[in-house]
């Protein structure tokens, strides 16, 4: 309140409007007040109690163009007062956030000091010497920490959960939310909040992991998910990593998978259309238990044309669909196949 009574007596006495050295104070008062942790709206209040203090000529005006003028005195003060405190605001906002998305950065991609990210982890509400589990979901479009459907899946989450050490943010259009491991319902939740806003996205979850560098972990298992059903074409709008494990091991001898997939199903390029069309019947009917009818009404066909299908692929293979010996290899290879997107790309 430092010379807000001077400028009420100055105003009073002069008609004056306040200079321009008086507001830039005033301004500046108004960042120490909102650096210090102060309410604007007892800032306000004092304001008001400190002019009925030094209201000219004692508790009444001494005339309608003293009044005004030191109403107008008032107004400009507050106000310069009020654009200093909330400048302050913003500025700490952008730092709170700029501060937040490092963090994040930090926190997903592992490039900073396990002990100081431990220590900023939980300012933003996670003890990262539990497990924590990471779902993402990928949407139609790209989202940011300001989009419409981050708020609405965050506002979601706070109203269903509370304060459970949840934390919700987005990388590369991402949504991205880190739960502790032992809360599956947080994750689950998250995961129908965010197909329903993105009218239909794609969530995956990553299995519970201890520390920062679990939650690292948790984050790649999940992106690499998402990436896993896209070349799978899997329908499942929610997919868990801890369900799909046995990809990663198919595919983590590239060039053995490669050659069983070229040995195995190689000769399908003989037939005529080429393997895809054999090699989409094969993956359907594999989907459908290996139930003839139900793998013909999926492909449009006829049972007969189905048949049909499967004895060409027997003939150009040797492997029967059929047999339970044959089985098995040919549903690793077609897994394979589209792991490696076979036929078409070259492998």
């Amino acid at each position: 309140m430092a010379g807000y009574a001077e400028i009420l007596a100055g105003a009073a006495g002069t008609g004056r409007r306040l200079t321009r050295d008086e507001l830039e104070h005033r301004r500046r008062l108004g960042e120490q007040a909102a650096e210090a942790g102060h309410s604007l709206r007892s800032l306000v209040r004092l304001h008001l109690d400190a002019t009925r203090a030094s209201w000219p000529g004692g508790s009444t005006a001494s005339g309608s163009g003293v009044t005004d003028t030191v109403l107008a005195a008032v107004a400009q003060a507050v106000d310069a007062f009020a654009e200093g405190y909330e400048r302050a605001q913003r500025l700490a906002v952008r730092q709170e956030e700029a501060a937040r998305r490092e963090f994040i950065d930090d926190l997903l991609y592992g490039r900073s000091d396990l002990g100081r990210l431990a220590e900023r982890a939980e300012r933003f509400g996670l003890v990262l010497s539990h497990a924590h589990a990471v779902a993402v979901a990928e949407g139609p479009e790209a989202y940011d920490d300001t989009a419409p459907v981050t708020r609405l899946v965050e506002t979601a989450l706070i109203s269903r959960f509370g304060d459970r050490r949840i934390l919700i943010t987005t990388k590369n259009g991402q949504l991205i939310c880190i739960a502790p491991g032992d809360q599956d319902e947080v994750l689950a939740f998250f995961a129908k909040q965010a197909y329903a806003a993105t009218d239909g996205s794609r969530v995956a979850i990553g299995r519970p992991q201890t520390g920062a560098g679990g939650v690292v972990h948790s984050y790649e298992e999940a992106l690499s998910t998402l990436e896993l059903a896209e070349r799978l074409e899997l329908d499942e709008p929610v997919l868990r990593a801890a369900d799909l494990l046995v990809y990663p091991v198919l595919t983590r001898d590239r060039q053995a998978m490669a050659d069983l997939v070229l040995s195995v199903l190689g000769p399908l390029r003989a037939a005529r259309g080429g393997a895809e069309p054999l090699l989409r019947t094969l993956e359907v009917y594999f989907d459908a238990g290996c139930t003839a009818a139900e793998a013909a009404r999926r492909l449009a066909l006829s049972v007969r044309a189905l048949t049909y299908r499967l004895e060409r692929i027997h003939q150009l293979t040797g492997a029967n669909p059929a047999d339970p010996v044959h089985r098995y290899t040919l549903q690793t290879a077609v897994i394979g196949a589209r792991l490696l997107s076979w036929p078409a790309q070259e492998i």
